[in-house]
């Protein structure tokens, strides 16, 4: 199991930070995604997201999975760009502080928090399978059996 935080400003792009817990200072995989983050709301409001990150391009066959610095994305069948896999930035490390004590949630961070806009956020747990070294996934974990919301980010190397 691992945390899983998505987060960005309402007129911004979407970041995906994987974590080992909540406290780690060091994420396992920091994605900026190239969706605005209000398309990715009215994606979550049907309750089904299926993220799919490719990578396709050879000259990253050899490297780890999670290492791959650029991938094409597609949310529910629809292509919609690519994401970056990035360094941790002061901003994100301040982001990432100011919800530590959230373990499960969603919600609105205000603006002057880390950051200068309203911050929309969900952070939970999520199962990682790893199904080979060209394919990982990461799938939401309902807490309480919820049937709520369903997401899962898959990884997939295609070259």
């Amino acid at each position: 199991m691992v945390i899983g935080t998505i987060f960005g400003n309402r007129r911004g792009h979407v970041w995906l930070c994987f974590q080992h817990d909540r406290l780690a200072t060091k994420p396992l995989l920091l994605l900026e995604l190239s969706v605005p983050t209000h398309q990715l709301v009215k994606e979550m409001k049907f309750g089904l997201v299926r993220i799919a990150l490719e990578c396709t391009r050879p000259e990253f066959r050899s490297c780890p999975l999670r290492s791959v610095p650029v991938w094409t994305m597609n949310c529910n069948g629809k292509k919609l760009g690519f994401a970056a896999r990035r360094k941790v930035s002061e901003r994100n490390r301040q982001m990432l502080k100011t919800m530590q004590s959230t373990t499960v949630g969603a919600g609105v961070i205000p603006a002057g928090v880390g950051s200068p806009e309203e911050v929309m956020y969900m952070r939970a747990n999520y199962e990682h399978v790893v199904g080979s070294a060209n394919s990982e996934s990461f799938h939401l974990i309902n807490p309480d059996e919820w049937e709520g919301q369903e997401l899962g980010v898959f990884l997939i190397r295609s070259c």
